[in-house]
């Protein structure tokens, strides 16, 4: 290598350092080419349309919705890689790649951790245990809508709205056989409270929880939505309510017993979220650090509870297991839509649209309506759109977006991981056209929510962030 190159390839490598260092974090929000009236811009737009359209009819082709939107990904930043290579400016797109994809990185070791405490805490038979307590309680069935209702609401700030529903629904389908109208309306009132109850915690909801990874909102802050989130449940669960006849349930299952280390899994799920709000507020360190920190914990605590088991002759426990049983299709399928909306921001097709709407409309009708999208779009592409846009808003408009964007899903069946895990569950009970009847009182809910935020915390509306 002659000390020409030598000296070519060192001035490379300061250059790529120095744009490393100086990146903000929307990563490179003014890049040096403009694609958006490019071949390149539109063919990439057009195919996260085509992808996304894939994933929205996913329960009618069974196409796992990871598939597409992964390939797409690499499509879009191929082409950009490309166009910038082509122009003698490799490291640009070099650099928001790696921004992207670091993103994602802590993203899914978060969720990578919760997913393997949820499915630890279900082979231990903790869930299943909780349903067949509250089947066995002899309630009515009004008792028994609320009390699913307010159970989900309180569970998925821990939990992920997905298993609350989930459980809330096997719940429901138990005690309710031979009862399809209180089914269904239970199956909406599920969904609304599970969306509801995942705003007011970092990590009830994963747009919540891009929102905290990114600093954008503090951890005790997001309890400010606590009392709009729970309007957003209540008020329509209170209409839906007279739509229940007051009867008693009748159904009894054999009582289930929590297996070997359940309750320690429990205890060490709470000291892991603990464990990850610690490193974040106090050591200024990425959440994903303190979670893997508790995955830890799970793993000693795995080894010991294998050898209890394997002394009374029985399958032992094997944390490996649950790591490999999480939802690993969900997880890749945020892997393709966060590194396909930072191409799309790349592109300069999300500083259009946000010069489109808080310009144009004013951030709290944009907060808003970028709910209402949320109800017919995943909220996480439409969350990760907004964060790559970094508006400049208050800490009040950023809360309103959290809400909107989590409780926005409700307005539909299909808006939710919730909603759409449980048509699937129903049995046909509940579908698209029966949500569809009631999201009028659900459209009130979500209306009084916003207003009751915006009033209780108003100061908010001042604070920059």
């Amino acid at each position: 290598m002659t000390p020409n190159s030598q000296g070519l390839k060192m001035i490379k490598l300061c250059t790529l350092l120095f744009m490393l260092l100086s990146m903000d974090a929307s990563a490179t929000s003014e890049p040096p080419l403009d694609l958006t009236i490019h071949w390149v811009g539109y063919t990439s737009l057009i195919l996260f349309v085509l992808a996304y359209i894939l994933v929205m009819v996913e329960e009618f082709t069974h196409f796992r919705k990871s598939k597409p939107v992964i390939l797409v990904a690499g499509v879009i930043w191929g082409l950009i890689g490309w166009m910038y290579t082509s122009q003698g400016l490799p490291y640009f797109a070099e650099v928001a790649l790696r921004h992207n994809i670091l993103e994602y990185a802590e993203l899914f070791l978060f969720l990578l951790v919760a997913m393997t405490y949820i499915e630890a805490m279900r082979e231990r038979h903790v869930f299943e245990a909780l349903k067949v307590w509250l089947i066995n309680k002899g309630l009515t069935f009004r008792q028994l809508f609320w009390l699913t209702g307010f159970l989900a609401f309180f569970i998925s700030p821990i939990a992920d709205n997905l298993t609350t529903a989930l459980i809330m629904g096997a719940v429901v389908l138990a005690v309710g056989a031979g009862n399809p109208r209180f089914i269904t309306i239970s199956f909406i009132n599920i969904v609304v409270a599970a969306n509801a109850g995942g705003v007011f915690s970092p990590f009830g909801d994963i747009t919540t929880l891009m929102v905290w990874q990114n600093g954008i909102v503090g951890f005790a802050q997001f309890f400010s939505l606590f009392v709009p989130s729970l309007i957003n449940f209540v008020v329509p669960a209170s209409i839906m309510h007279f739509s229940i006849k007051n009867e008693m349930t009748t159904n009894n299952q054999s009582k289930v017993n929590i297996k070997l280390g359940g309750i320690i899994i429990i205890i060490l799920f709470i000291i892991t979220i603990i464990t990850a709000v610690s490193f974040h507020n106090f050591l200024h360190l990425p959440p994903a650090m303190g979670m893997m920190t508790g995955l830890s914990y799970l793993m000693i605590a795995a080894y010991f509870i294998r050898q209890s088991e394997c002394k009374l002759q029985q399958e032992g426990f094997d944390v490996f297991r649950k790591v490999a049983n999480a939802e690993w299709d969900t997880l890749l399928f945020f892997f393709g839509v966060i590194v396909s909306v930072g191409g799309l921001g790349f592109i300069g097709y999300l500083t259009l649209a946000s010069e489109a709407m808080y310009l144009s409309l004013g951030a709290t009708y944009a907060n808003i309506l970028i709910g209402v999208l949320s109800a017919i779009v995943d909220n996480i592409p439409v969350m990760f759109a907004v964060l790559t846009m970094n508006p400049d808003m208050s800490l009040g408009q950023w809360l309103l977006v959290t809400l909107t964007t989590g409780v926005g899903g409700s307005l539909f069946s299909i808006g939710s991981a919730a909603g759409v895990a449980l048509m699937g569950q129903s049995n046909g009970l509940y579908t698209f056209l029966s949500h569809l009847r009631w999201t009028g009182v659900i459209v009130l809910g979500y209306g009084l929510s916003i207003g009751a935020h915006i009033l209780m915390n108003a100061a908010l509306f001042d604070v920059p962030v």
